[in-house]
């Protein structure tokens, strides 16, 4: 079985050093996948299932040089595509080349004013201003493709809530909305086993969800705020809620900036979960190998799961696996 979704990291190399960013352990080097390797592996992928992909990743994937022919090949082989950004290098010439090839964009802004998005992703105060201008112009082209039945693609922001900027949140909320975007994430930290960065390792949501309230109100007009309080109640709990990791490496794959193949993002660098590169082999060759074969059976065997990262990428996919395979006794009842 080949995973439906897989998360590309074009390029290495970041503009911004956010004060939560998960992945500061692999040191932001200036490498980039190329683009015939990642276009003829694309196309593999769409051969073997593969539904959509996410570029993002250990970098800031707008800074790939070739990402638009790279997302335009995607469409051409049905692949769905979706864009996690800081929004910097959202170009007139980028959405114009590709962007109706895009099904999403999720800008990462974590901060409702200059001041404090300058402390929190530690970028100068002119990122703040391009952002916006970005957004406004990628607004306005989305509007006038959509008018015309060519682009449907969902603009949107999201934020990971920290006391840095849980008082500007509402702003956040209320620019986006001003802005014409579709909608507002705000989300929770969470701490990378192998993450530097340890400030935010011991915050708790639940006096700072109070706070969200506020923030809830300024959806409606076709904009919308989530907030993931499921997610902060389970970060405050720190429980499993499952016994074993079912999801790993069967419905998702990471492609690093090196071309290295990993069944999980939590362990990237951690060779257990590392069973190839694109740049040596196709992606089906590298799923339907040795070492995935290995990583399958560590996984169901040995795999300590208090290892994991809180609130990984396929928590909610466990645990809902986890239910199916360990029903309660009062199951069938709705």
């Amino acid at each position: 079985m080949f995973p439906l979704y897989v998360e590309i990291s074009p390029v290495g190399h970041c503009n911004h050093r956010c004060t939560f960013c998960a992945v500061d352990y692999i040191g932001y080097k200036t490498r980039s996948l190329d683009a015939d390797v990642l276009i003829h592996n694309l196309t593999d992928m769409a051969g073997h299932g593969v539904k959509s992909v996410m570029f993002a990743g250990e970098g800031e994937p707008l800074l790939h040089p070739k990402l638009d022919s790279v997302i335009n090949h995607c469409k051409s082989v049905s692949i769905d595509v979706g864009i996690t950004t800081n929004g910097v290098a959202l170009t007139e010439r980028f959405v114009e080349s590709c962007l109706s090839n895009v099904a999403w964009v999720k800008v990462s802004c974590n901060a409702g004013n200059k001041e404090t998005y300058e402390r929190v992703h530690r970028a100068s105060g002119k990122d703040w201003d391009t952002v916006w201008k970005n957004l406004t112009r990628a607004r306005a082209w989305v509007n006038k493709e959509r008018a015309n039945t060519v682009s449907d693609t969902v603009l949107g922001i999201q934020a990971v809530m920290i006391p840095e900027n849980k008082d500007s949140l509402v702003e956040l909320a209320k620019r986006a909305r001003d802005t014409g975007l579709d909608y507002i994430v705000i989300k929770p930290y969470s701490q990378h086993k192998k993450s530097l960065t340890r400030e935010y390792a011991e915050i708790r949501y639940k006096e700072l969800m109070e706070g969200l309230k506020e923030v809830e109100k300024v959806t409606g007009e076709g904009f919308e705020v989530i907030v993931r309080h499921n997610s902060m109640e389970v970060w405050d709990r720190q429980d499993g809620g499952y016994e074993k990791c079912l999801s790993t490496p069967y419905f998702w794959a990471y492609i690093m900036a090196t071309g290295d193949v990993y069944g999980c993002s939590a362990y990237l660098l951690d060779d257990r979960f590392k069973y190839g590169s694109i740049k040596d082999n196709l992606f089906s060759e590298i799923w339907l190998g040795d070492k995935r074969k290995e990583s399958m059976e560590y996984v169901d065997r040995e795999l300590d799961i208090s290892e994991c990262r809180k609130n990984c990428r396929m928590d909610k996919v466990n645990r809902y696996l986890w239910e199916l395979e360990n029903p309660d006794t009062h199951r069938n009842f709705i």
